[in-house]
């Protein structure tokens, strides 16, 4: 079997089986490349199903030495999966995996702003700020009120549409990861800054496909990940805040700052759209200070 032909047939099947996204397929894809990388750089002749432990073994401890743990357990992760599924489709009768260990790396508890940080970071936004005549300052307020106040990932705010607003009930719909939808709670502040951008949204020259896109550039078309990320790291430089932050630092600090203030993490979960609630639970591990507010105010023993 040609690695080609099983890389396909494993797309398809994390498509249509699993669901997962496009982005998701390509990460799950992109260590398997890497070992067919490492064995045509090597010469070695080994297929997808006659590749054995020794070569995979010596394929992790070469990779390892340009790897953090992090990483080199995700490699071993996926390749994992990929062989399980040779497995499964009966292309081959066991995992060369199955007897190497990911290694030991601790857990790394996520960034977070303070509900000042945010404030300093909304109020250095300059609202004038126009270009071709077209305010980008109130769209620039609105897309990081929407980051924090709903919690969204990077992806999901770039895809969020006009039809996805449910302003009535107080809702808004958001397409996750493998296409999964979900609905969160939007608060009025949020509401109020966003239908101002769409005040503005409508002098806007809009490409075609871009129609019911939510946040867009000047040119009337969708926003990138890349340009995201630009625009907060520009507004952290203005402000002078000394941390690093990233589209998924709102989203951490909404997680966090609902959780200090006593709010379920079963429904923390369902906001996030995290499939496992162990997922969720990273979020205990970063401020422990209200827990024994909670022992105190629900135990019977207190």
């Amino acid at each position: 079997m040609k690695w080609f032909l099983a890389i396909t047939d494993y797309k398809h099947y994390l498509q249509i089986e699993r669901g997962l996204s496009k982005n998701s397929i390509e990460s799950y894809c992109y260590d398997i490349n890497k070992l067919i990388k490492y064995l045509d750089e090597n010469s070695i002749t080994a297929s997808p199903n006659t590749i054995d432990k020794d070569c995979i073994k010596q394929f992790i401890y070469t990779i390892s030495k340009t790897m953090n743990p992090r990483s080199q357990g995700r490699l071993i992760s996926g390749l994992r999966n990929f062989f399980d599924y040779l497995i499964f489709e009966n292309y081959r009768e066991s995992n060369p995996m199955d007897l190497i260990e990911s290694p030991k790396i601790g857990r790394k508890l996520p960034d977070t702003l303070s509900v000042n940080d945010i404030d300093t970071l909304i109020n250095t936004i300059d609202l004038s700020y126009q270009y071709n005549g077209i305010n980008l300052g109130e769209r620039n307020r609105a897309i990081i009120e929407t980051l924090y106040s709903c919690g969204l990932r990077v992806s999901e705010l770039i895809e969020l549409k006009l039809s996805d607003l449910f302003f009535d009930e107080s809702f808004i719909k958001v397409t996750g990861k493998g296409d999964k939808q979900r609905f969160v709670p939007i608060g009025e502040t949020t509401k109020k800054y966003i239908d101002i951008w769409k005040d503005i949204r409508k002098h806007i020259n809009i490409e075609p496909e871009s129609k019911d896109i939510l946040f867009l550039n000047y040119r009337g078309k969708k926003l990138t990940r890349a340009m995201i990320f630009t625009i907060i790291k520009n507004l952290v430089k203005k402000s002078g805040l000394k941390k690093t932050v990233s589209p998924h630092t709102f989203r951490h600090s909404f997680a966090t700052h609902l959780l200090e203030n006593g709010a379920d993490l079963r429904a923390i979960q369902m906001m996030l759209g995290h499939e496992s609630i162990t997922t969720t639970e990273v979020y205990m591990h970063v401020d422990r200070s209200h827990l024994s507010e909670v022992l105190n105010k629900f135990h019977p023993r207190k």
